[in-house]
């Protein structure tokens, strides 16, 4: 789908493609006329409160298990105060594009109009999703509730002027930013600090963008898969649809369509009814169940993407039709994290079913014909044998990343935070999982290519399949047949740094 709308107006709902465009700077963001006035009436209703003495969880009480102290300070050193302590991650600064993601989460659940906060505070959040200012933000310290407050806490402290930013691919002090795009520290409303930080952003913008990456990759693995399965000369037998009516899930079907159509035409296949490996003959099944775990992922991570996340909120209650301060536990990320584990685990087997393939068409007991290794001349000493190494170590790490963060609670605040979710580990593995995932089918498309051309003596790929043709001619213009021992670094990283232009490209409209 591609956006129209110059600007994303917030407190609307956000799709995966939304969160992809902000965070790449494609489209801007801006506060509605209808939201700020959402904000302005809960900060009023959130006042009013206060005037008449009731005591509110984070403005008249300590945090956590201090919750029970009353706090007779100004509301502008308690809201700082929150902000100041609560920014201790640790780890390498996250990627710009995640940062800009967790910006934009927080900014349209504050929009909703549930959270007492200043329009002031949204709007610093549009001003530095808008002129690309960039906090840093660490990778590691949130253990997923409540919410993500620690790593929050470093896009808050941007905003009052404190800590670091990029400004131009350039790092600085944040007031030094602010400064050069004529803006001022926010001075923090009565709920600002604590609405800035308690919240799922940084477990759903890591979230959001590995389901949008995911999708791209299940895509390229099926034309990764056709184009090692006509490599080794298979049989299609097995993406047949009388089989797939047996066993109906839809990805299943969805895949065994898409490597059917890749390899029509093809005359390197072949459609007799043998016994092919099960990392060639299971593609659907296989590529299929990840397909499905993806859709139960992206179910999960679209809601809590548009779901306010914040505690406590200010919601109408339906007997005194009063709006209300009410404590719950929506910072709580188990749903995520349940399903980031579930989408490690999917996408981990992407690489791994790769990593069988890769080695089928290297071992000459296998690959039907084809020398050892794929060597292509009496200079290749190894042939292409070592890719094979790399991706056996890419797909044993995964194997330990995928094993579920979720399942794990490590009590905080003095056992008052007695079960959280990890959700924010979960969701970082993924990242880790999908980088290389991305290297082992670049690997097997350079492998696939290899073994086309000497199975089909060099004739440009003129046997092959009208799809299988397109992605063919892809991986040649970056990678070329390989007749020496040679570096071959540059074109696994160049092939994988390019993957997902392969899914534009024309001729491969019909894949799913």
């Amino acid at each position: 789908m591609k956006l129209n709308e110059s600007s994303f107006l917030l407190g609307e709902e956000l799709d995966f493609e939304k969160v992809h465009m902000i965070s790449n700077d494609k489209i801007s963001v801006s506060l509605s006329e209808h939201s700020r006035v959402k904000i302005e009436t809960s900060n009023k209703r959130l006042i009013e409160l206060l005037n008449k003495g009731e005591d509110i969880y984070g403005l008249t009480t300590g945090v956590g298990a201090l919750k029970g102290i009353k706090i007779n300070t100004s509301h502008e050193d308690i809201q700082e105060g929150i902000i100041l302590s609560h920014a201790t991650g640790v780890g390498a600064p996250l990627p710009k594009g995640y940062i800009k993601a967790m910006m934009l989460i927080i900014a349209n659940s504050l929009a909703k109009g549930f959270s007492g906060v200043s329009v002031s505070a949204v709007e610093r959040l549009v001003d530095f999703l808008n002129y690309d200012i960039i906090p840093e933000v660490p990778s590691k310290g949130s253990v997923g509730s409540s919410g993500d407050l620690t790593l929050s806490s470093h896009i808050a402290l941007a905003i009052i002027g404190r800590g670091h930013v990029y400004l131009n691919g350039k790092r600085m002090e944040a007031l030094e930013a602010l400064s050069e795009k004529n803006l001022h520290p926010l001075s923090l409303n009565y709920r600002d600090g604590l609405a800035l930080i308690n919240n799922t952003s940084y477990t759903t913008a890591l979230a959001s963008i590995v389901v949008y990456e995911s999708r791209k990759l299940s895509m390229i693995a099926d034309l990764a898969g056709a184009l090692s399965t006509e490599a080794i000369g298979a049989s299609t037998v097995a993406y047949d649809p009388a089989i797939h009516s047996l066993k109906p899930f839809k990805g299943q079907r969805i895949v065994s369509d898409n490597v059917r159509h890749l390899l029509r035409g093809s005359s390197l296949v072949n459609t007799s009814g043998i016994q092919d490996i099960y990392s060639v003959r299971c593609i659907p099944q296989v590529h299929g169940g990840i397909r499905e775990a993806l859709e139960y992922a992206s179910h999960i991570v679209k809601i809590e993407l548009n779901s306010v996340t914040d505690n406590p909120v200010f919601v109408k209650n339906e007997e005194t039709n009063l709006v209300e301060v009410m404590t719950g536990g929506n910072f709580h990320g188990e749903s995520v994290g349940i399903a980031m584990d579930a989408l490690a685990i999917a996408i981990s087997e992407l690489a791994n079913i790769s990593d069988r393939r890769i080695a089928a068409l290297l071992d000459d007991r296998f690959n039907n014909g084809l020398p050892a290794f794929l060597r292509a001349t009496e200079k290749m000493r190894t042939g292409l044998m070592i890719l094979q190494y790399t991706t056996a170590s890419l797909v044993s790490e995964n194997k330990v990343l995928a094993h579920p963060a979720s399942v794990d609670s490590v009590p905080t605040s003095a056992n008052t935070e007695d079960f959280v979710a990890m959700s924010s580990v979960s969701a970082r593995k993924v990242v880790d999982i999908l980088d290389n995932v991305k290297h082992v089918l670049a690997i097997e498309l350079m492998v696939a290519a290899q073994a086309i051309d000497l199975r089909d003596n060099s004739k440009n790929g003129t046997n092959l399949g009208t799809g299988t043709k397109v992605v063919y001619d892809f991986v040649r213009q970056k990678v070329p047949m390989l007749k020496i021992d040679t570096y071959y670094k540059p074109y696994v990283d160049g092939l994988a740094d390019d993957l997902y232009g392969l899914i534009t490209r024309g001729g491969l409209e019909f894949i799913k």
